[in-house]
């Protein structure tokens, strides 16, 4: 029996994977989380957690077309930035479309329920927020213009409507960081705080803060900003640290979460996304003190005063670390997909808006049938029918089964998936010569099936079983060709290619991008059919050092 403690290790980044621009909220003993999605829909995951470090997806914000339009979506276009806040009662969303029409309001009554049509708000810019004061009222601030001057503009706002209450006031240009964005409003003891974004969200990203009396300002900038900020610590295999959001738990404690991204190798490269992590503050001298050291700085592994770990879930999480012998909450990150489960698991997430004609799903045999279009993965602003969830760790295995003899379509299979332009994919095709099994690398502009196996007529009703293994260096693509449909069969796998993880990083992208790596399940002009369902386990990062 573990003793629980005060203190409790754990491991950052708490939901790994593209899980970019976190914000959070309390309600009694319950936190709630969302990030960006941009093309992917549906839109804004909401993830729920009784102890910050353990979290489900819950469901999502935006599920319905008439909230999110994707239409002609550029890659890392969509939806930028939410802000999840609850007050009264009643849960807010509020986010921009960059694709559509800019920022908008969502809310619920209940969080189980769908959430409403959106209240669209006339102001430019990104990254908004709300704040209610003492009285009240509701204030909305985001990236702006006023009068030529760029910075956080903010003004009283009825967030059901999301009509203008009150004139626009540009309230910070920012403490001196390039691109002020991503703006939050707090109150503590009679004072405002306004936390900002700078330095851009790559390896300059960083978060400050100020306060005033007023919450139109002015703003006196926090004496040790950044708070956090890993642009000086180049040894550490987190970086890019920035866009964060304040939370209190029951206990009084205050916590940041925030983005980062893990870089795979000495090169400044990642390829799984901006990741959502943790770090306990203390306010010292009416300032907050983010980490151990004061200077903004967190660690992968972390201890802190959790909230919530007499929890059911807590209780079934917290082991003995091997490293340090203390006790650690442990998130498992392995994802298992079953086919059988009465609906199609949610991790999974369309590219732009669907056609759910296109997705057929049969619980009752286990088989999910995708209907291509001549859309391919490689077709720019449409969207392809796709399933993708998000990888979430650098070692990995995937697993998944194609029936042969079901699937028609003219390419059929899995890929490691980036966006339109950098992509893996192994699949069974079909030709003028019958089927075989493929692989093809896109990487930029150029496309090339690099395996051409053709499937012997005595292999035609048997199931390929496709296996795709993950490291900090590459994506390596195996397959077997069995009479069985259990992914964990005894079978001899084939290696059939292999592609670099810096084919598909956001450094190596030619337009800026927010995303990240998710594995794919798709089909291309014709039916492809899929049975039992997808295992990702994650495998120990054995011998790694930075």
């Amino acid at each position: 029996m573990i003793r629980m403690e005060a203190v409790m290790l754990f491991k950052n980044p708490i939901i790994p994977g593209y899980n970019p621009d976190p914000s959070i909220c309390r309600v009694g003993d319950d936190f709630y989380l969302v990030n960006s999605t941009f093309e992917f829909f549906p839109g804004v995951p909401i993830y729920h957690s009784k102890n910050l470090v353990n979290w489900e997806l819950h469901g999502y914000c935006l599920t319905r077309r008439s909230q999110l339009e994707l239409e002609g979506c550029r890659n890392s276009g969509g939806i930028y930035a939410p802000t999840i806040r609850y007050h009264k009662g009643r849960f807010y969303m509020i986010t921009t479309n960059v694709t559509d029409k800019g920022n908008f309001i969502v809310y619920t009554d209940d969080i189980d329920k769908e959430w409403s049509e959106p209240a669209w708000v006339d102001q430019s810019g990104i990254d908004p927020s709300l704040f209610w004061d003492d009285d009240d009222r509701c204030y909305y601030c985001s990236t702006g213009n006023i009068d030529g001057v760029r910075g956080i503009v903010a003004f009283e706002i009825n967030p059901d409507t999301g009509d203008i209450l009150s004139e626009k006031h540009l309230i910070s240009e920012g403490c001196g960081g390039q691109c002020a964005e991503g703006p939050h409003i707090y109150k503590k003891d009679g004072w405002y705080y306004l936390m900002i974004a700078e330095g851009g969200t790559e390896y300059a990203h960083r978060e400050t803060i100020q306060c005033s009396k007023s919450i139109w300002g002015p703003y006196d900038a926090c004496p040790h900003n950044p708070i956090i900020s890993h642009k000086e610590y180049k040894k550490s295999e987190i970086q890019a640290t920035g866009h964060a959001d304040l939370v209190e738990d029951a206990d009084g404690n205050w916590w940041l979460v925030f983005l980062g991204i893990r870089r795979f190798s000495h090169a400044l490269l990642h390829n799984l996304g901006r990741e959502t992590y943790l770090a306990p503050v203390k306010w010292e001298d009416g300032w907050p003190v983010v980490g151990y050291n004061g200077n903004g700085t967190i660690e992968i592994v972390m201890d802190a005063p959790l909230p919530g770990l007499d929890s059911e879930e807590s209780r079934k999480n917290i082991k003995i670390d091997d490293a340090s012998g203390k006790p650690m909450l442990y998130a498992d990150h392995s994802v298992n997909i079953d086919f059988t489960e009465d609906k199609l698991d949610k991790r999974l997430q369309f590219t732009r808006n669907p056609d759910m004609s296109h997705y057929q799903y049969n619980p009752g045999n286990g088989v999910l049938t995708l209907v291509g279009t001549d859309i391919s993965l490689n077709t720019a602003g449409k969207s392809p029918t796709i399933l993708s969830f998000k990888q979430p760790e650098f070692t990995t295995t995937l697993k998944a089964v194609i029936d042969i003899a079901e699937s028609h379509a003219g390419r059929c299979g899995v890929a490691a998936y980036y966006n339109n332009d950098y992509h893996y994919e192994i699949y069974v095709g079909n030709d003028e010569n019958g089927r075989y099994i493929g692989f093809y690398k896109h990487i930029h502009d150029m496309g090339v099936e690099f395996a051409h196996i053709p499937v012997e007529n005595e292999e035609e009703n048997m199931k390929l079983l496709v296996k795709i293994d993950t490291d900090r260096e590459k994506y390596t693509f195996s397959y077997a060709i069995a009479d069985t449909a259990n992914m964990d069969a005894r079978v001899e796998y084939r290696q059939i290619g292999s592609g670099l993880n810096a084919g598909l990083s956001t450094e190596g992208t030619r337009t800026m991008t927010f995303t990240g790596t998710l594995f794919s399940l798709f089909a291309e002009n014709g039916k492809g059919t899929f049975v039992t369902g997808v295992q990702l386990s994650i495998n120990p990062d054995e011998n790694y050092t930075l």
